[in-house]
């Protein structure tokens, strides 16, 4: 697996910098940014894997830039808040239905628990189609299933 790399958001620079900490010591690969339209930006050079943001963001609101990030990526890179400010069931619930976020923690938070979500979210990710066998050698499959020439358990096997 190549390196994953993530962008972390958050206008506090103690934060930037513990998230960083934490994440690089997992070998993860991680860029920055301290307000919504710099992270925009960031994210549409960097192409990162995951995004983890401060939902109170200055410039671009941090639920804004989830919801833009989740839909032009139709939700293939996973957004995860980290707000102190909106906390709550109701915030939380908006955020992961109507505005596309992965998963969402109160500060302060576990750090294990947002470690191990953010690891979880990028195996989940990993490309499906690297196991798919190719068009053709299915074709080939499906061809020689049914010729008159294969052995009847072939046959059995295909219906």
């Amino acid at each position: 697996m190549s390196k994953k790399k993530i962008l972390i958001v958050d206008y506090d620079v103690k934060n930037l910098e513990s998230l960083e900490e934490l994440f690089k010591a997992k070998g993860l690969s991680v860029v920055k940014a301290s307000d919504g339209l710099q992270a925009y930006e960031v994210f549409k050079q960097e192409r990162p894997d995951l995004i983890v943001l401060e939902a109170m963001l200055p410039k671009l609101h941090g639920f804004d830039l989830t919801q833009k990030i989740s839909s032009e990526t139709k939700g293939s890179v996973p957004v995860v808040i980290v707000t102190g400010l909106y906390k709550g069931a109701q915030y939380k619930n908006e955020a992961l239905r109507s505005f596309g976020a992965s998963d969402y923690f109160e500060k302060p938070f576990d750090k294990n628990r947002l470690l191990g979500s953010v690891l979880n979210l990028l195996q989940d990710e990993i490309d499906i189609t690297d196991d798919l066998p190719s068009p053709d050698s299915v074709l080939d499959m499906v061809s020689q299933l049914s010729s008159p020439d294969s052995p009847p358990d072939a046959k059995k096997a295909s219906s």
